[in-house]
């Protein structure tokens, strides 16, 4: 891979991600893989005493380790540049992003965001402003696009592979809260099914976030209007765990987006097929280094990771020689070089390989959260379709959505 030369590894801090959090594990070895970026500094959960746990346990310096997300932000601006940290990854449920990451921008330091960027329109458009205002590079970790063979995904779409595109399919297939595992002392399953602390969307917000972004990215299209339908089907549950959309894409084509966590035996099944007047395209997360090319005029092929004739943008996002898998976190790690390589450009003060630089922007977060709020929307309307587009003032303000349930979800009488 071609990295940007600082003399220095970048230096970052993490809030949330402590004991007991998967994520935050997964942002950390993410960040690591390549040796550019070391964590110095934490504040690694909302209780003091287990953020301090937490960090003592990653062997931080106890003058970094701290016990709220505000005392970590104050020692930094208190440090010299020499010792500030470069950049601040955020790890935390959902209703904490747009605070901490507001605070740190507006502070000038750089922010990597967990996914959902925000819980509305309204605080995106804020974090939005003020990383324009500030000049910061904001990073958001829809870590699929990270896939060496997404990226080849994407330039064969776009660079007319397969023509003009008709159909889009995505779909992200989980099955961990097919049962009521949020009763059974899962933290994970916990918050996400808790509308204060995930937002109005429960599915949609966390997974149907990322096939949106999985098809915006590859495709270059826009949603430009969308009929959803929603259901919460776990008893008790007021946040979808099943939803499934037909989408109008720019340019005419059409579109299917099904994000579930209730179908039962599935791991993490995602999946996008793209359709063009020329052939078509597949690939899926759980095998991810085929892309199977389907052309009009001639029998399939299979196109395998760090194999001859890929794309740049492909090559640099492979480490090992073809047949040695490579798999989530090296995608991830691909989000974490990305976010570096323009931030090092910016202490070099010369513009960003736009090749290297390769990660989803805080634009991209703000569309995710505009889509679940049409998505909200359009389940909660009678109208068959919902504009992309329309003002703010038609977004549904009511934290639960208008769900359809299961009759073998109710609870007995």
């Amino acid at each position: 891979m071609t990295l940007a030369h600082t003399p220095r590894r970048l230096r970052y801090a993490m809030v949330g991600g402590g004991r007991d959090a998967f994520i935050g594990g997964v942002h950390r070895q993410a960040a690591a893989l390549d040796g550019q970026i070391e964590l110095v500094a934490g504040a690694l959960s909302s209780s003091p005493d287990k953020a301090r746990a937490s960090g003592r346990d990653l062997f931080l310096a106890e003058d970094r380790n701290h016990g709220s997300w505000q005392a970590l932000l104050a020692d930094e601006l208190r440090r010299s540049p020499e010792e500030r940290i470069d950049f601040v990854s955020i790890v935390t449920p959902n209703h904490l992003h747009h605070p901490v990451a507001l605070a740190f921008v507006e502070a000038g330091f750089h922010v990597v965001c967990d996914k959902p960027l925000v819980h509305t329109s309204a605080q995106a458009q804020d974090l939005e402003a003020a990383v324009k205002r500030q000049g910061t590079v904001f990073g958001v970790t829809y870590n699929y696009t990270g896939y060496p063979l997404v990226r080849q995904m994407r330039h064969m779409v776009q660079s007319g592979a397969i023509g003009t595109v008709r159909k889009v399919v995505v779909e992200y297939h989980q099955g961990w809260l097919a049962t009521a595992v949020e009763d059974s002392g899962s933290k994970q399953a916990a918050w996400r099914v808790d509308p204060a602390l995930s937002g109005a969307a429960g599915a949609m917000g966390d997974i149907g976030s990322h096939a949106e972004n999985l098809l915006s990215t590859v495709t270059g299209l826009e949603i430009e209007a969308l009929c959803a339908d929603l259901s919460a089907m776990g008893a008790g549950r007021t946040l979808d765990d099943d939803g499934n959309l037909l989408l109008r894409l720019s340019g005419g084509a059409r579109g299917v987006l099904i994000a579930s966590q209730i179908c039962t035996g599935s791991e993490n099944d995602l999946r996008l097929r793209v359709s063009g007047t020329t052939g078509s395209l597949v690939w899926c997360q759980e095998n991810p280094n085929q892309l199977l090319h389907l052309p009009l005029d001639g029998p399939p092929r299979t196109l395998t990771r760090a194999s001859a004739g890929l794309c740049e943008a492909a090559v640099r996002a492979s480490r090992l020689p073809a047949g040695h898998p490579e798999g989530f976190i090296e995608a991830f790690a691909n989000v974490y070089l990305g976010v570096a390589a323009d931030i090092r450009a910016r202490l070099q003060g010369v513009a960003a390989d736009p090749l290297a630089a390769d990660y989803p922007r805080i634009e991209a977060g703000a569309r995710g959260v505009r889509f679940i709020e049409r998505v909200l929307a359009s389940a909660a309307s009678d109208s068959k379709w919902t504009a992309m587009q329309d003002g703010l003032d038609s977004v549904p303000r009511a934290t639960e959505p208008a769900l359809s349930r299961s009759p073998a979800a109710e609870p007995a009488a």
